[in-house]
């Protein structure tokens, strides 16, 4: 655990308590202050008090006397689409408003950082997508380099349930535009920005509020090192703003799209082939063609953006390389699941929305492709260019149906459950096919979250092998 500092002897109001709010509650006793604490569900309250928290009603009349913070999950929306009631008695108390990221940027440097040989960095990942991936692989390349690292954020654990630093540690953060727009402090030594695409817009108020959201991790806390995704203005935007000149090396541009040139640092990736250019001239290349945990062009985004991060603190491409190479992959995102008779289950269950869907359908060159869910605004309309490797698709969930006529001349089957569209598509893949879990829709409709539906889907593949086998 992270004490956090600055409140000691005084009491800090903490609204959510899921796992950041409970961490957020402990880190913050551990620091000496007193937790007030609140949940507007009753079961998260039972929890707290499980934990040994006596609740706070922050909703009350003068809640907020004598109360020198409040804290605030990021599942509570703060603005848009209508200020939480809570925060907003916080506003009219003069009460600062801060979250768990801000708290950790505010205790995570401590007096015995002095006898340190090397300062502890943080490595902080945004985007909209693969910044999951991206930490993850981030943190894969460190551990295979010998360095002391952590993982946390909005991926593993709560950024206060963290260790405190040890000697040359490199803590490395998933942050979501919810983490980044309501933290008082952000101070990482790299930053990472992947790209942008629409997402979150009602709690952002539009695309120019979340692209904002993000932006602050870059604006606000001045990283010694910025890595920008530049295949979307708003990154070749945030590009231009951090660089104060053409050969600036505080800032690496990232692409997918096209080859970078000019005198600045660049990475990019071109059919399959990373390279790394200084100051007009290469210095490293990799083919990520044959690295099996990183298939597609969204995962070589991904790549780009990992090894761009780590460059800095001095590791080698053939280090990473090597990293790479022994990198599986994150559950529930093309993830290789089985091979058998040629045909490679794949799955993707984190694929929620067409954009997700469409990275996964170009990632492969003849897939069976499992959708379907509660579908999203659209549908799998905006994916007709990606249609053409998929030989059928096998639709399940309450979207099914919507979906099949979305599908224009692709062959497709109503299965309705996972169970008979996993059968069906392993009855009838032949060698060389990919039978792809790649939903494009939400879960809630069979599913309490996608991790158990990619878990469904796994078992069922698996013990279809295993009776095919008998």
């Amino acid at each position: 655990m992270i004490p956090v500092r600055g409140y000691r002897d005084r009491r800090v109001a903490v609204l959510g308590l899921g796992r950041s709010g409970l961490a957020a509650a402990r880190a913050l006793g551990a620091g000496g202050a007193t937790p007030l604490v609140w949940d507007d569900s009753a079961e998260a309250r039972a929890r707290a008090q499980e934990a040994g928290f006596t609740p706070h009603d922050l909703g009350k009349q003068n809640a907020f006397d004598d109360v020198a913070a409040l804290i605030v999950s990021p599942g509570v929306p703060h603005l848009y689409p209508a200020p939480n009631p809570i925060i907003a008695a916080a506003w009219a108390a003069g009460v600062p408003v801060d979250n768990d990221i801000g708290l950790f940027f505010r205790s995570f440097a401590t007096p015995e950082w002095d006898r340190f040989e090397q300062s502890p960095r943080v490595i902080a990942i945004t985007g909209s997508n693969g910044k999951s991936t991206t930490a993850a692989l981030v943190h894969h390349i460190l551990e295979v380099a010998g360095k002391p690292a952590q993982l946390a954020g909005n991926i593993g654990r709560g950024v206060l349930d963290m260790e405190p630093a040890i000697d040359g540690e490199v803590v490395v953060l998933e942050l979501s535009s919810y983490q980044t727009e309501l933290a008082r402090a952000l101070t990482p030594d790299i930053a990472v920005f992947t790209n942008l695409t629409p997402d979150h817009l009602d709690r952002h108020g539009g695309q120019g509020g979340y692209f904002a959201a993000k932006r602050r991790l870059f604006a606000e806390g001045g990283p010694d090192r910025a890595v920008i995704g530049v295949d979307e203005a708003e990154g070749r935007f945030l590009a231009n703003q951090i660089a104060q000149e053409p050969a600036d090396d505080r800032l690496i541009r990232v692409s997918v799209d096209r080859k970078l040139t000019g005198p600045g640092w660049a990475v990019f990736a071109r059919k399959g082939f990373l390279s790394e250019y200084r100051k007009g001239r290469q210095v490293g290349s990799i083919d990520l063609r044959a690295i099996r945990g990183l298939p597609g062009t969204h995962n070589h985004q991904n790549a780009c953006s990992a090894y761009a991060a780590v460059r800095p603190l001095g590791l080698s491409p053939g280090l990473i390389e090597q990293a790479l190479h022994s990198f599986g992959g994150l559950p529930h995102r093309s993830q290789i699941v089985a091979e058998a008779g040629g045909v490679t289950y794949v799955n993707d269950s984190k694929a929620t929305n067409a954009d997700s869907a469409a990275q996964a359908l170009q990632a492969f060159k003849s897939i069976r492709w499992i959708a379907g869910g509660l579908g999203k605004d659209g549908g799998v309309a905006s994916l007709t260019p990606y249609l053409g490797a998929v030989q059928k698709a096998y639709l399940i969930g309450h979207s099914a149906r919507e979906f099949a006529l979305q599908l224009g001349t692709t062959p497709y089957e109503i299965c309705e459950t996972m169970a008979r569209a996993v059968a069906s598509a392993s009855a009838e893949a032949q060698p060389g096919d990919t039978v792809l879990l790649a939903p494009a829709a939400a879960s809630f409709d069979q599913y309490p979250d996608f991790e158990k539906r990619g878990e469904d889907f796994m078992a069922l593949v698996h013990a279809g092998l295993q009776a095919q086998a008998n």
